[in-house]
């Protein structure tokens, strides 16, 4: 008999039906058993007389029987299947199931960060975890349409890469046959020539950092949501285009996932018609008279100062988010825009959403000998970059700038976790590579390569 998902049983009353997936759990009163199975769409609650060995929680079943209204006295209201329930001897295990490291059916996971990073596979399987994912497939998922809808093609950048982005020592090496490459800090200069092609793109890509970095918002591996796009007017065509996206995401988030929202006990992040726009500077003398922190002529922002002057943006404007702009020259990477009225800051921004910086963005050099010549006060060789990034450069670019939203951390303060590593399916860091590395035997060394 073909299979039949849960959602649907509610249509289909004395018919009989199978219905696989996995047993949530069991509860056996004399003869009855009762079973909830659950599957991708829902649970339902299974009634047997067929007694069955040592079944355990989470083993995957196939059954087959003929749903049936409860009576009245039995409905469940907190299960969208709470009206009916499946009467059947014909259970079969698919694959039985092994002990839990920990109760994955309580409305809480009863276990430390570290402990369910050991067991990921069991723990993703607890409902509030699911819901994380969910949550972020939808940020995905409408990050790409806000994109399609206005006309941005998507393109799939390569992550073994011949140079460093962006420079300096933050990068992984990897052997290359008898070559040594990289892996890519982001798809920046691939998105860049991509607009050579067609304008206006994006592309969802993992980046990796080799940054010393153990915080509870810092990872070697994540996902990035690229968008670069050509004939830009001014920069702030970039920042206006993310914060229509970032409202965008937020709408459609609290259309589709409301019991994820009601579960974390937080709602969408308040935001204003316009979103404030700080310079640099401003900025840091605003923290200094809202706090008495003071990072002022700092080249950038640091953690305690995002969360104030996101503190001052809900009390004067009502909204938790804040561009932050005009970084200074040597703070951003060297393909990076200058301001023509002061070229020791550029034309680039950061948005700061509950505390954190969430999209880092700006407009870039499109000029091939300024661009060289930005290189080389960096001290590396243009050559280094010549193929393919700088050719595009000398067949012609238009002025053009893009952005890039860290999709772990949005999901992180969307939903008010306390570590970024709660909103990642599998976390790289400096400590684990799905294990941790402390359990593991000393590295072999490796083969030195030809440089």
């Amino acid at each position: 008999m073909k299979r039949t998902l849960i959602s649907r049983t509610r249509n289909l009353i004395d018919s009989s039906v199978n219905l696989r997936g996995w047993v949530n759990s069991i509860r056996s009163h004399g003869k009855i058993t009762f079973i909830d199975l659950r599957d991708r769409t829902g649970i339902i609650q299974i009634v047997t007389t067929q007694k069955i060995a040592d079944l355990k929680v989470e083993s995957v079943i196939s059954v087959t029987g003929k749903i049936q209204n409860r009576q009245a006295s039995n409905f469940n209201p907190n299960m969208s299947t709470g009206k009916i329930e499946m009467f059947t001897s014909d259970i079969k295990v698919l694959a039985p199931a092994q002990d839990l490291p920990f109760d994955i059916h309580q409305p809480e996971l009863n276990a430390s960060l570290p402990i369910m990073l050991d067991h990921r596979a069991a723990s993703l399987r607890h409902p509030k975890i699911k819901q994380i994912f969910q949550l972020q497939a939808t940020i995905t998922q409408a990050f790409r349409q806000f994109m399609l809808d206005r006309h941005f093609t998507e393109f799939h950048a390569p992550t073994l890469v011949a140079t460093a982005t962006e420079g300096g020592s933050q990068v992984f090496s990897v052997d290359y046959f008898d070559r040594r490459a990289f892996l890519a800090q982001s798809p920046q200069f691939y998105k860049q020539i991509m607009v050579s092609v067609f304008e206006k793109v994006f592309t969802v890509s993992h980046a990796y950092r080799a940054e010393p970095s153990v915080t509870t918002r810092h990872l070697t591996e994540y996902v990035g949501l690229d968008v670069e796009f050509g004939f830009i007017n001014s920069w702030r065509d970039i920042y206006l285009l993310a914060d229509k996206l970032v409202k965008h995401i937020f709408a459609v988030i609290a259309a589709k996932h409301t019991d994820t929202l009601k579960a974390y006990n937080v709602t969408i992040p308040k935001t204003a018609d316009k979103t404030p726009v700080v310079k640099l500077s401003t900025a840091q003398d605003l923290v200094f008279k809202f706090s008495g922190h003071d990072i002022r002529g700092q080249p950038d922002m640091d953690p305690e100062a995002e969360r104030q002057i996101c503190q001052w943006s809900a009390k004067e404007h009502g909204s938790d988010l804040v561009f932050i702009t005009h970084f200074p020259t040597k703070k951003r990477p060297w393909y990076t825009y200058p301001n023509p009225k002061n070229p020791a800051e550029t034309l680039s921004f950061d948005l700061i959403g509950g505390g954190v910086e969430w999209i880092t963005g700006g407009q870039r050099i499109t000029d091939y000998q300024a661009l060289k010549a930005s290189i080389k006060k960096t001290g590396a060789d243009p050559k280094d970059f010549d193929i393919p990034y700088l050719q595009a450069f000398r067949y012609g670019m238009p002025p053009e700038g893009g952005f890039c939203i860290g999709l772990e951390r949005i999901t992180q303060n969307i939903l008010n976790l306390d570590n970024v590593r709660q909103a990642t399916l599998f976390p790289r860091d400096m400590e684990r590579i799905d294990v941790r590395l402390s359990t593991l035997n000393p590295p072999k060394p490796l083969k030195k390569t030809k440089k």
